[in-house]
């Protein structure tokens, strides 16, 4: 699913450029959630950070879209944001923000397609992330900070780079969706991210990061055969 953020006070505007997000998702397969911001200070007081992608107009009142954008930036430095502008000359201002590209008022299908294949493909590839709730709010975890995921009560303890997250999705599913990104669940309480472990010791996994994740003894055999595989990858 592609997430994308619509910041433009200009209604007729936002409804064409939605028509032609449906359009594009009935063409790709690519699903979208839209949501629709009318400044710039209801984007960022509003901000979510499970966002993609934002189409930010640079000519608002109040709060401009390079004044936005500014602020985002402290909130998510990986957000993409395609700054939207009936002026060309404001388009080299906006690579200040690492703004993806620019988009030229008005907007035409196939220059939106081109940039949105262009984003699939160099962003959302690049950084594989996945999204989790909880009560505060919703998470962008990029999986390359994620150390490892224990459970928690009755939810899951997610253990990044920068931080802990409380995430209200089980073990099973939690692994269904990370199986592809060289995670494996080494015990029922632990999935663990193979890019950061170190070495292995009897029954524990010593990761980077001075982490320690049990091992289950039924599973150690697999476990190690699973590492060799990525370890061999990586070399």
């Amino acid at each position: 699913m592609l997430r994308a953020a619509i910041c433009d006070d200009e209604q007729e505007f936002v409804l064409q450029l939605c028509s032609l997000l449906e359009r594009y998702s009935a063409e790709t397969g690519e699903e979208i959630k839209v949501s629709v911001y009318h400044d710039g200070l209801e984007l960022i007081e509003q901000y979510d950070p499970a966002t993609d992608l934002i189409f930010l107009d640079i000519q608002m009142e109040h709060i401009n879209g390079f004044q936005a954008a500014e602020q985002i930036r402290k909130k998510d430095e990986n957000v993409g944001i395609i700054f939207l502008t009936s002026f060309g000359q404001y388009a080299l201002d906006g690579y200040r923000y690492h703004a993806v590209n620019y988009i030229v008022k008005p907007m035409k299908y196939i220059r939106l397609k081109v940039e949105l294949n262009r984003f699939r493909e160099r962003y959302q590839r690049k950084n594989p992330y996945i999204v989790v709730r909880n009560d505060q709010g919703s998470y962008k975890v990029e999986l390359h900070t994620l150390h490892y995921a224990e459970t928690y009560k009755r939810n899951l303890l997610l253990h990044t780079d920068e931080t802990e997250i409380v995430c209200y999705k089980n073990m099973k599913e939690l692994e269904a969706e990370l199986e592809d990104y060289g995670f494996f669940r080494c015990h029922t309480g632990f999935l663990v991210n193979l890019a950061f472990v170190k070495r292995v010791e009897k029954l524990e996994a010593w990761l980077t990061t001075g982490e320690a994740v049990y091992i289950s003894k039924p599973k150690k055999k697999e476990f190690m055969k699973a590492l060799a595989g990525y370890w061999g990858k990586t070399l």
